[in-house]
């Protein structure tokens, strides 16, 4: 089953446009939305979400068609952090509890208390007075205390420190233990998707370049680093992108099946692989 399906979704604003999406997430799985800034990435969640309604296409979350009525039922089972965190600004961290205890059918008050107690969170601080960091993590208390099976999360680990971002992604990981929940996660702290997904989509300018998983990923590709003479050796199409220095080295990202025996390829990483891409996408 998808947890996420996307069928060629149309949506324009001006001069940008989402072009024909199609982008499935299998349950169970962890799928990184990554992109340059204005991608189209917090359209796509907004999409997802029933926020906005495409000009063309269908999306579905959970099986559900985010159009249909039926949706509004489904939206308990999914859990949403976008990149800022909205509360009134007067309440505190048990008051929100008591109010998202209010909203939602299946609220677990023991679970909320212990993502409190485990992020640190003090129960009687008003929310105007949280940093940005605390705010974030208020916000993913909630979205993991209405044991919802799918997490949408638009940038959630921005602004957090190193040490707390990590252990988000602990946590993260524990939720995917049980095999029917999913998360879908957009983030510009690519190195954190990397070590938390299975799948990268890669959105440029409205459009899905690739959706791959991240291990095929890390495996199809190379990265080159010497003289444009010893580049020269490879064929043009194994080439996906390049970038010269005024010293005359060069740096290239490489397909490996395209390489040939014994041309030495360092392991890239999937910033590499996502920076070269847009470099490339960028001369075409």
């Amino acid at each position: 089953m998808n947890v996420i399906e996307l069928s060629h979704i149309q949506k324009s604003f001006g001069d940008f446009a989402i072009r024909d999406l199609n982008l499935t997430v299998p349950a169970g799985t962890i799928c990184g939305l990554v992109g340059e800034n204005g991608a189209g990435k917090s359209t796509t969640i907004r999409l997802l979400m029933g926020a906005l309604r495409p000009d063309a296409g269908a999306a579905r979350v959970l099986g559900a068609d985010v159009s249909s009525p039926e949706f509004l039922q489904v939206k308990e089972d999914v859990g949403v952090v976008l990149d800022e965190a909205y509360f009134p600004e007067s309440l505190n961290a048990v008051q929100v509890g008591k109010i998202m205890a209010a909203t939602y059918r299946r609220w677990d008050q023991a679970a909320y208390d212990g993502c409190l107690k485990r992020f640190d969170l003090p129960g009687n601080k008003q929310f105007k007075d949280f940093s940005r960091g605390m705010r974030m993590k208020l916000a993913i208390a909630v979205a993991l205390s209405h044991q919802p099976k799918l997490l949408v999360l638009d940038e959630a680990t921005a602004g957090l420190a190193p040490i707390v971002r990590d252990e988000i992604l602990d946590i993260f990981n524990e939720f995917t233990r049980e095999e029917d929940h999913s998360i879908l996660i957009s983030s510009h702290i690519l190195s954190d998707l990397e070590k938390l997904c299975d799948y990268i989509a890669f959105l440029h300018k409205g459009q899905l370049l690739f959706c791959e998983e991240k291990d095929r990923l890390l495996e199809e590709h190379g990265i080159f680093e010497g003289s444009r003479e010893n580049l020269d050796y490879l064929l043009p199409e194994a080439i996906v992108a390049r970038e010269e220095n005024r010293y005359g080295g060069v740096r290239a990202l490489v397909k490996r099946e395209l390489a040939p025996a014994g041309f030495h390829l360092e392991k890239p990483t999937v910033e590499d692989i996502v920076l070269f891409l847009v470099k490339g996408a960028k001369t075409r």
